[in-house]
């Protein structure tokens, strides 16, 4: 009865709601005076947005903001000791190192590969089969995607059958099957991580650098190959210099992602053997350790983190649309 309901508002109510509102902000327009309706009707038409934008995005921010500057329980000051604990306590510095790690690595391989394949891939007779084969995996949510990897990944003690795909072909091969995900030399395990979400966002990347390729003046590199260029030289000086624009969207698009990765860490390892990242290590101070503030002053560095992307973007595309 109750999912009766809500559906029965969900049906019903949203279209009255908007129809309601639509009719009461045309009778307030009729009592305003002509000439100020200009200036008055988008106000009136961005209200709903407005307060939706405050009460589920700006608001909270506030309130985060305060929280991390109080204790676990938010009933007393404690200053700055939460973000004094995650600068030198080691799950918060571990975190941290591995967000560098993920920042750096997920964007050059995601770079590098998506590029790779809109290249190679540009105007061959199976083109359009192996490009939407690279893109598939996007289409999949990252919690399945660390289930198949987790499969992928399966270790099993040396001379019993190996389950795991990788550690199937590295016993073939006469090796001793490797702990993937438990092994943090060297951050193995993180690699490990990074190459699952590589595998996820490369379809992206090859996507957005493929419709930028496509776009490069046909008439630009044939005159450069008349003049004696190199296929190397074309795409060193020409291809690189004109997807420069588009390469930057899609390393500010992974770093973004590579700053809250969380679903594929908390699937995996959650956290574990040196894995941990800054989003899971928020989650689990909030929910495990019952440490607000601390969860607090961890969603506040993380919005710093991203902010100064943020601007550099909006600055960037500002400027695009400047030379237009």
């Amino acid at each position: 009865m109750d999912r009766i309901i809500t559906a029965a508002i969900v049906v019903f109510g949203v279209p009255a709601v908007l129809i309601g509102y639509i009719w009461a902000t045309e009778q307030v327009l009729r009592v305003v005076p002509q000439r100020a309706r200009g200036r008055v009707r988008p106000w009136l038409w961005l209200a709903p947005a407005l307060v939706l934008l405050f009460v589920f995005l700006v608001y909270p921010t506030i309130q985060t903001i305060i929280l991390s500057f109080q204790n676990r329980y938010g009933t007393a000051w404690v200053g700055t000791r939460n973000y004094e604990w995650f600068f030198t306590a080691g799950p918060g510095l571990s975190a941290l190192l591995n967000n560098i790690i993920w920042l750096v690595c997920l964007t050059v391989f995601t770079l590098v590969v998506g590029l790779a394949v809109a290249v190679l891939a540009d105007g061959v007779r199976y083109e359009r089969i192996a490009k939407t084969i690279f893109f598939m995996p996007l289409a999949i949510s990252g919690v399945a995607a660390a289930l198949i990897w987790k499969f992928m990944y399966a270790y099993q003690p040396p001379g019993a059958p190996q389950t795991g795909t990788l550690n199937a072909v590295v016993t073939a091969v006469g090796i001793s099957p490797v702990p993937w995900l438990t092994v943090d030399t060297f951050r193995l395990n993180t690699f490990c991580l990074i190459l699952v979400m590589t595998w996820l966002w490369t379809g992206f990347g090859m996507v957005i650098i493929s419709a930028a390729y496509k776009g490069i003046p046909v008439e630009l590199v044939e005159a450069a190959r008349v003049d004696g260029a190199t296929e190397a030289q074309v795409f060193r000086r020409i291809t690189l210099p004109l997807l420069a624009p588009t390469l930057a969207v899609v390393a500010t698009t992974m770093i973004i992602t590579a700053l809250k990765a969380f679903d594929v860490v908390y699937t995996m390892t959650n956290g574990a053997y040196n894995s941990q990242v800054i989003a899971n290590e928020m989650i689990n101070e909030l929910f495990t350790a019952n440490q607000q503030g601390r969860a607090s002053a961890i969603a506040v560095i993380l919005l710093l983190a991203i902010v100064p992307i943020m601007l550099f973007n909006i600055r960037r595309f500002q400027a695009q649309e400047a030379i237009r």
